[in-house]
């Protein structure tokens, strides 16, 4: 009986031997937790295990059980920005996480041209890699993982940026945080990257959004398999996305689309995508993206102009949410235009305008906005029309239709920020579009020295 009860006792120590408790792998030395906030800390542990957590930045201490799923979780109250700090976990073991900062936390997710290292060529690439030095913006990389179902971790770690560890990063990113960081007086910034190249839209999703609505499912479904990753949807989701959504962020910034040129639905496809992240986090975070370029692929059809549409509908119709153009810094036989830095530093002046509350009078080109038919005239009217000019004087990049929605090339005339256009081929005229081509560089800058979007009037 003793040998029984003492084998039994030797069982219990060697279970609770292996309870350590154990955080996700964001949860890490050197992350950035986000200022002014609840945030959430979590991992796992022995079912109705004691856990103490002690607070560097404020000495508070948290007492929690592990619920029997053997998960604890917390939240705990973030100051403003700061560090760095430790945060203490105590139970059968004791973890401490050092080197942590306060600050602003980001996503940034898409496909290649979010990826895209320095490392990959970029414009000025080593030259601005030299200069990298920058220990209060912090790095995650994701790796590329799938899964079917969702996960509740991933590999990673948290590393300050340093020459090398910024030409290993998401270009757009980095460029993006180091402006914030120029704006908001030096505040931390961290950057979660999860991106994948040539990755459609769908992947991105969770699995069950798309199977349970017909248009986004036939959508699916038209994409083809190939060499560079998943096409079926959730897959990155599920392995790449979902183990981050207890993680506080302030925003999302996205450059996608590519991959989806062909889809006829894709401001469905993309709206839910933001609504289903938003739901997760339980919050209306800002949602900010890149445009996807104009790019010559050798054949004549309008499918990039139709994505760029969409996306613009959606920064119209989403609320917190806001579009970067880039078709003027991009050339068009290239679909990973080199210069990086211009479009993380516009995805930052959004961000700055309409998160932070600071104008920088650079966030935003002319916004189209509405038509008034005056006889055979069509007038477009814009937002951020202040200055409204075309590069070249004049532009060939307007169309316009009557009923029988049959396009002709039109004059255009700037005339008190409004643009006129008119064809002797179109006597009365319901509808206008402008830079409708796959390629089509935009022509039509604001005061700001920023393009229109691609559009087509309702």
């Amino acid at each position: 009986m003793k040998n029984k009860l003492g084998f039994l006792f030797a069982f219990l120590l060697s279970i609770k031997g292996f309870a350590n408790i154990t955080l996700p792998s964001v949860l890490s030395d050197h992350m950035v937790l986000q200022r002014n906030t609840g945030v959430k800390l979590w991992g796992w542990a022995n079912p109705n295990e004691e856990i103490k957590i002690t607070i560097g930045w404020n000495q508070k201490e948290y007492v929690i059980k592990t619920n029997s799923q053997a998960i604890w979780e917390v939240v705990v109250e973030t100051p403003d920005a700061g560090g760095p700090f430790a945060i203490s976990f105590k139970g059968y073991n004791e973890v401490i996480l050092k080197d942590i900062l306060i600050g602003e936390v980001w996503l940034c997710s898409g496909q290649s041209n979010m990826e895209m290292t320095p490392n990959w060529g970029i414009k000025n690439g080593e030259k601005e890699a030299k200069r990298a030095n920058h220990p209060n913006i912090r790095f995650f990389t994701v790796p590329k993982l799938t899964a079917t179902t969702p996960q509740n971790d991933l590999k990673g770690n948290w590393e300050a940026c340093t020459p090398e560890s910024m030409k290993n990063f998401s270009a757009v990113g980095y460029f993006f945080a180091l402006q914030l960081q120029e704006k908001l007086n030096g505040i931390p910034v961290g950057l979660l990257s999860s991106s994948w190249g040539g990755s459609p839209a769908e992947i991105w999703m969770p699995e069950a959004l798309v199977q349970n609505d017909p248009i986004l499912l036939a959508a699916a479904t038209k994409q083809k398999e190939d060499i560079w990753g998943p096409k079926q949807p959730g897959r990155a989701f599920n392995a790449m996305i979902y183990p981050l959504v207890q993680f506080r962020i302030a925003g999302t910034i996205w450059y996608q689309g590519e991959s989806n040129v062909g889809s006829t639905v894709y401001e469905l496809t993309f709206s839910s995508l933001i609504n289903s992240w938003r739901a997760l986090w339980n919050d209306d975070f800002p949602f900010y993206f890149v445009q996807i370029a104009p790019f010559n692929d050798g054949y004549q059809h309008d499918g990039g102009a139709v994505i760029r549409n969409a996306q613009r509908k959606v920064s119209m119709d989403v609320k917190n949410t806001a579009m970067v153009v880039t078709g003027d810094i991009s050339t068009t036989d290239d679909i990973h235009p080199k210069d990086k830095k211009s479009v993380g530093v516009r995805l930052a002046n959004l961000a700055l305008d309409k998160t932070y509350g600071i104008k920088t009078g650079e966030a935003f080109g002319p916004v189209y906005e509405k038509i008034s038919i005056k006889k055979d005239n069509i007038i477009i009217h814009f937002a951020y029309a202040d200055g409204l000019h075309f590069k070249n004087k004049t532009s060939n990049f307007f169309e316009i239709a009557g009923a029988d929605n049959g396009y002709f090339p039109a004059k255009a005339e700037i005339k008190n920020n409004t643009i006129i256009v008119k064809s002797d081929k179109v006597k009365k005229p319901v509808k206008v579009r402008y830079a409708w081509k796959n390629d089509a560089q935009p022509d039509l800058f604001n005061a700001a020295q920023l393009p229109a979007s691609t559009f087509v009037s309702e």
